[in-house]
């Protein structure tokens, strides 16, 4: 099965993928819109590139695990998504992807414009592997 992860952002929005065997998340883009019918149709085009079977969408909870206005524009967004694409999705906690992102891209040295566009990919690939080693795990 094709997975995308999504991390979501008004401005910014990174998109990862497995491979066929759901073993590992991988980099494909970082989408920067603000339209989001826009970013949706751009987002669809991929999906169709890549035939994605399922999204794995990030959802910001607050860190009491509370559904804050973040989290909700989050959860409609995923709505929109799949109510266009046809494609179901499944909403994931990102607590702290993004702090694991810059503390990834600190560790390769990373920095200025390349880490702007790159945290948004490494938060969706975070968020996406997150997501496989749990259903890896639910096998055991």
């Amino acid at each position: 099965m094709i997975i995308f992860g999504i991390d979501y952002g008004d401005v910014r929005t990174g998109i990862s993928v497995c491979d066929k065997n759901e073993t590992f998340a991988s980099p494909v883009s970082s989408i920067i819109q603000r339209n989001r019918d826009k970013l949706i149709d751009e987002i669809i085009t991929l999906i169709k590139e890549y035939s994605v079977d399922l999204l794995v969408i990030g959802l910001p909870k607050n860190m009491d695990s509370s559904i804050g206005e973040r989290a909700q524009k989050c959860i409609e967004f995923a709505d929109l998504l799949t109510e266009k694409s046809g494609i179901p999705h499944i909403m994931r906690d990102e607590r702290l992807s993004t702090v694991s992102a810059h503390l990834a891209l600190n560790y390769t040295d990373t920095r200025g414009k390349k880490r702007k566009s790159a945290v948004d990919q490494v938060s969706a690939v975070i968020i996406l592997q997150d997501y496989l080693d749990y259903k890896r795990n639910l096998k055991v």
